[in-house]
């Protein structure tokens, strides 16, 4: 089974996206490559079952095992020590990284409170797209009632895009909500 955004981008985006940027070959038409969801445990060291705990929410919304990050440099003023887990990191690609795409756009987003649009600031100038999500209980396989700790994640969504305004086209065709 073929997941929804996939078909979407096949028979709309990319036609449309061909036309209004005046592209010949369907190779360069802008696609998702991968999209990155991580997260910051900067209090992992004096919480204990808080790495593990993340670990497993993240794996849930993800559908997929989270890897360890861990520290490269020493810093003192943090406590840090090289080689000390720090975070948690998935990288999704295929049909994950479309099905995670979808819940985020139709499910996740919605449900966050206040929420007026996504700043269009997030681009990064190569055409890629950051947004960060301030807890994981926005997402519905995350039960409220069962979470110990609000952790908040941040999103990567990495295009073949050239420019970020063919990247901001990509999205909001896939149906991004942008701040106008």
């Amino acid at each position: 089974m073929v997941a929804r955004l996939v078909e979407r981008y096949r028979n709309e985006v990319a036609p449309t996206l061909a036309r209004e940027f005046d592209l010949k070959n369907r190779l360069g038409v802008p696609r998702l490559e991968k999209i990155v969801v991580s997260m910051g445990l900067g209090k992992v060291m004096n919480e204990e079952g808080r790495l593990e705990a993340a670990a497993a929410e993240l794996a849930r919304i993800t559908g997929q095992q989270p890897v360890v990050t861990r520290a490269r440099k020493s810093i003192s003023n943090f406590k840090l020590r090289t080689g000390m887990k720090v975070g948690l990191m998935v990288t999704l690609r295929g049909q994950r990284m479309y099905e995670f795409l979808d819940r985020l756009i139709a499910l996740a987003i919605p449900r966050v409170k206040d929420f007026r649009g996504l700043p269009p600031s997030g681009f990064d100038g190569r055409g890629n797209y950051n947004m960060g999500l301030s807890e994981q209980t926005v997402f519905p396989e995350i039960d409220p009632g069962k979470v110990q700790f609000t952790q908040g994640m941040n999103v990567a969504i990495v295009t073949t895009a050239r420019t970020d305004e063919q990247a901001r086209r990509l999205l909001a065709l896939l149906g991004m909500p942008f701040r106008s």
